[in-house]
């Protein structure tokens, strides 16, 4: 058993880096330069600042790598970008920062884009961390709480007009509702002061150029996925906390199922707050669902 030295720390390397377009995206990285890859798809609204795994990824030899979604961050805006736009970026960035074929991280609303980066070939292998569900999916429809019903049918009916509502938001907005909507233990970690202060500087800065990359993110996740999840075939870890009452309306069973090599996997006493609370176990069981993967590949 690893000895985690606290919930986050600040980032070992930061960068930005120009795709052929001539967009830029912000990356930060943690752990050892020679590290294994480990690409980490962030939560909403949040910039590279926010990691994950403060003494773990150095004992796991792990190079974590954060990156700053278009529109977040430092991250150059790309109006009416799509998942597949995204893995398309991700693609690139690997090639260019030399991750290579890397196993993938999705926390929250960074979910989805990570399922977008395994349909799309970029993942070797997937780790969906209190992951966003897909609320639009019509098994869902009568289970959904009225306000999140209401904003998941005016997503459908008129995506423009949602994504301008949601453009409106603010720091403050975002901090204010993670924290109303989270229990006590989740508010345990929220609420520590190192890890306050570098939550709420992620959230800066990723709003730092308003708040149209959060809004695109989250139209985007809150309406039906376009990509297969039957056809994912890479090895693929879905991780709730038995207490996360906001992220997917079954806790992932419905996910996992969709999935052909998916494991689920719920974990009692925590909620929202897993990926900080439970990152060795959630990065051992990647790195081995990749080499397992990997292996298959050899086969």
């Amino acid at each position: 058993m690893l000895v985690m030295t606290g919930y986050v720390e600040v980032p070992a390397r930061m960068g930005e880096t120009a795709l052929p377009g001539g967009r830029l995206l912000g990356w930060a990285e943690w752990g050892p330069e020679d590290g294994v890859p480990v690409l980490l798809c962030p939560g909403a609204a949040t910039s590279r600042w926010l990691g994950f795994g403060a003494g773990v990824v150095e004992a796991l030899g792990v190079r974590l790598v954060s990156v700053d979604r278009p529109g977040l961050g430092v991250s150059t805006p790309a109006a009416g970008r799509t998942f597949s736009d995204f893995a398309a970026d991700m693609r690139q960035l690997c090639t260019m920062r030399g991750l290579e074929h890397p196993p993938v991280v999705g926390n929250s609303q960074g979910a989805p884009f990570a399922l977008a980066c395994a349909a799309e070939g970029v993942a070797s292998a997937l780790a969906v961390v209190s992951g966003a569900d897909e609320v639009a999916a019509p098994e869902f429809a009568s289970v959904l709480a009225a306000d999140l019903r209401d904003l998941v049918e005016r997503t459908a009916c008129d995506p423009a007009g949602t994504e301008e509502f949601f453009a409106g938001f603010t720091v403050d907005a975002m901090w204010d509702m993670v924290m109303a909507g989270s229990p006590e233990c989740d508010l345990a970690v929220y609420q520590d002061p190192a890890f306050a202060a570098a939550y709420r500087r992620a959230l800066e800065e990723g709003f730092s150029q308003g708040a149209a990359g959060y809004a695109r993110d989250t139209v985007l996740a809150m309406g039906r996925w376009p990509f297969a999840l039957d056809e994912i075939a890479v090895p693929v870890d879905i991780w709730y906390g038995e207490q996360d009452t906001t992220h997917s309306p079954d806790n992932g069973v419905l996910l996992a199922a969709r999935m052909p090599d998916a494991h689920h996997h719920v974990v009692p006493g925590i909620g929202g707050a897993l990926l900080w609370t439970h990152a060795e176990p959630v990065l051992t069981s990647l790195l081995t669902r990749r080499q397992q993967g990997a292996q298959r590949v050899e086969v």
